[in-house]
C-alpha cells in the first residue's frame, strides 16, 4: 500500500509526500503510531515518543512537549531590486516540525541533499540552508549552516552556526522572498 506523511496523506512516494511535499514518515510495514499523542514512530527500536516523549520500553508517558509547525509563505515585500520576481499564486505550506533535525535548503538529487524543508522555489535559498532542531526539552532551535545569502531572525541577522531559541511567533526569511512563521501547538 501507500506511505503516510507527518501531515497523514497517503502518499504514492516512499521519500517525500506526493500530496504536500514532506518527508514521509510511514509506510505499511511502519513500526506504528504513539498510543498517546498518535505521532507516527521514527523506528521499531525507538524508545521515546519524538513528539510527547512517551517511553515505549517503560509504558511511561512523557511530559507534554510542544509540537512545533511552520508556515512557508512567498512575502513579495522582501524582494530586491536585483531579485526575480517571486512565485504570482504561491499557496502557503504549512508543515508539521516532527523529525529532531529538519534541513531547510534545496533539493539537489546529483549532490544527495533531500532537504526535510525543501524550498525548491526560491533559488536564492542554498542547498543546505539552515536547521532546524529539536531541543530535548522539546523546545526548537534555529542554526544557519553557512548559507551564501544569510537567515533573517525577526530581522536581525543571525550568525552562521549559532544556535537560536525559537518561540511561539517568530520569524525568519531565506532567499529572495520565503517566509518561514512558527507556531507552537499544544
Amino acid at each position: 500500500s501507500g506511505y503516510l506523511c507527518s501531515n497523514g496523506h497517503e502518499s504514492s512516494e516512499p521519500d517525500f509526500c506526493s500530496v504536500c511535499g514532506v518527508k514521509v514518515r510511514q509506510s505499511a510495514d511502519s513500526p506504528g503510531t504513539c498510543p498517546d499523542c498518535g505521532a507516527a514512530r521514527e523506528a521499531a527500536d525507538s524508545v521515546f515518543c519524538q513528539d510527547c516523549g512517551r517511553n515505549f520500553e517503560s509504558g511511561a508517558p512523557g511530559e507534554a512537549r510542544p509540537v512545533w509547525e511552520i508556515e512557508i509563505t512567498v512575502d513579495p515585500t522582501l524582494k530586491a531590486a536585483e531579485s526575480p520576481d517571486p512565485p504570482a499564486s504561491f499557496a502557503p505550506i504549512q508543515l508539521r516540525v516532527a523529525a529532531e533535525s529538519s534541513l531547510i535548503g534545496r533539493r539537489s538529487d546529483k549532490r544527495g541533499i533531500l532537504p526535510e524543508i525543501a524550498l525548491d522555489f526560491d533559488d536564492a535559498v542554498s542547498h543546505r540552508h539552515a536547521l532546524l532542531n529539536r531541543a530535548p526539552d522539546g523546545s526548537l532551535v534555529l542554526r544557519d549552516v553557512g548559507s551564501a545569502n544569510g537567515t533573517r531572525l525577526n530581522d536581525a541577522e543571525l550568525e552562521p552556526l549559532t544556535d537560536m531559541p525559537l518561540k511561539d511567533g517568530d520569524q525568519f526569511t531565506v532567499g529572495h522572498w520565503t517566509r518561514i512563521r512558527v507556531r507552537a501547538v499544544v
